[in-house]
């Protein structure tokens, strides 16, 4: 009862207004398409499923942005709300433990592209515990995420808590990373902004909605010392050569290649913000550069390919220096509150479709070392991660690495109306060989 005698009020849940980049992502959502981040774990033992539960969610209570859902409101509402919830026990069910079934692990990557947690119900995060059937006694541990509010290395973040309190002990998360100023030589001008990005051609979708993905277990490539450019630049420089060849088989006609790069400063420790706390840069190739590269891969030239691995590391250099809105300049336009929320998607919605010719050509995500130990105490240190970002179409392409136990672990994940899954396969057989055409250079 309150002071006056009358019934108390339960309390309302805290509102955030929508970011720009979670404002952006709602207005393009579509159902064929999902926007969901899949996060595969791999541990020598098993978890007891109770214990995981209750891991996991006072992991989901100590980190409240996990916690949202969209607060309702009328169709004139100027502002997307992100509504904190404050309830002990998440609104559904968050943890399952599926069935044995053949091709249990091939059947988890499906669920988590399938569908994403829908944004009506608190939390936005789904964790699957699966039997690994590769491993004996091992176990696959998988994340879907809805994309809208959360990032990768947010979901990473929530998941390192769960590991901490269940196995009883903390692990020392990874130094944030430093942009360091351009220095050295400068910059070579990347093609003209106004000419658009080739589009990764298209293969033999089967035209079903959706994504699929492949991932893979490789050896982490080197970095000779000294040398002036790092391992996410041969990632870039292997990605954007695989494109290059891809389409060149497709009949495709050669065009500058741009690739949307994620860039994160945040710390990594329990005050990391939770969140989308990526800004997008976009490194360009030129025709000129990627056929340079495939000469060099294709003569075994460390010589050339330590040329075009220096201009792409002092390009992405000067990229990640350059402070710069998440989104650039014009979504924070797209997104000011001065008229309804539905006719800003309306816009946006248009306009993502009239810039489709200049969109990126696709996305690579490297994470590097994973940033946490993941030791779940009795079932063991995670000894391999992959994830995966959505690759809806214009795009329909992102290739996404972690580093856990001295393997890259790599997943490709394309649009269905762009690939089938022996697109897929090429391009991935392109991707290690221009990965380890990368290797022997100089430095």
């Amino acid at each position: 009862m309150t002071a006056e005698g009358g019934p108390a009020r339960a309390a309302r849940p805290a509102l955030v207004p929508f970011p720009v980049v979670d404002e952006i992502a709602r207005h393009c959502l579509a159902e064929e398409e999902p926007e969901s981040i899949h996060i595969e774990v791999r541990l020598p033992g098993r978890p007891d499923p109770a214990r995981l539960r209750r891991a996991f969610t006072e992991a989901l209570r100590r980190h409240p942005r996990a916690r949202v859902r969209q607060a309702p409101g009328p169709w004139y509402r100027r502002r997307y709300w992100w509504e904190l919830t404050e309830a002990p026990e998440p609104e559904v069910d968050v943890v399952t433990v599926p069935a044995p079934e053949p091709e249990a692990l091939e059947r988890a990557r499906e669920r988590c592209l399938a569908s994403a947690p829908p944004l009506s119900a608190s939390p936005p995060i789904r964790l699957e515990l699966v039997g690994d059937p590769e491993r004996p006694g091992g176990t696959a541990l998988f994340l879907t995420v809805n994309h809208t509010p959360l990032d990768a290395l947010s979901s990473l973040r929530v998941l390192a808590t769960a590991a901490e309190l269940y196995g009883g002990r903390a692990g020392a998360p990874a130094a944030t990373p430093v942009r360091a100023a351009p220095g050295g030589r400068a910059a070579a001008p990347g093609p003209p902004l106004w000419t658009p990005s080739a589009r990764v051609a298209r293969g033999t979708p089967s035209g079903h909605p959706g994504n699929g993905m492949l991932v893979a277990d490789l050896a982490v490539p080197r970095r000779p010392p000294g040398a002036a450019y790092t391992v996410n630049d041969r990632l870039m420089v292997a990605t954007a050569l695989m494109i290059a060849r891809w389409n060149q088989e497709q009949g495709a006609p050669p065009r500058p290649i741009r690739i949307t790069m994620p860039v994160d400063d945040r710390p990594r420790g329990t005050d990391m913000p939770l969140g989308n706390g990526t800004r997008l840069v976009e490194v360009p190739f030129t025709p000129a550069e990627l056929a340079s590269g495939e000469r060099a891969a294709a003569a075994r030239d460390p010589d050339a390919m330590d040329e075009l691995l220096r201009r792409t590391a002092d390009r992405t250099r000067a990229l990640k220096a350059v402070p710069r809105p998440q989104l650039g300049y014009g979504a924070a336009l797209l997104t000011a509150p001065v008229v309804p929320v539905a006719w800003r998607a309306a816009v946006t919605r248009g306009l993502r479709r009239a810039a489709a010719p200049w969109t990126s050509t696709a996305l690579l995500s490297n994470i590097g070392r994973t940033p946490y130990a993941l030791d779940f105490g009795d079932a063991g240190r995670a000894d391999a991660l992959w994830f995966s970002a959505p690759a809806r179409m214009p795009r329909g392409l992102s290739v996404t690495t972690a580093s856990t136990a001295g393997r890259l672990h790599l997943a490709l994940r394309w649009s269905k109306a762009l690939l089938a899954r022996k697109d897929g396969a090429r391009l991935l057989e392109l991707f290690e060989d221009y990965l380890d055409a990368t290797d022997g250079g100089p430095g």
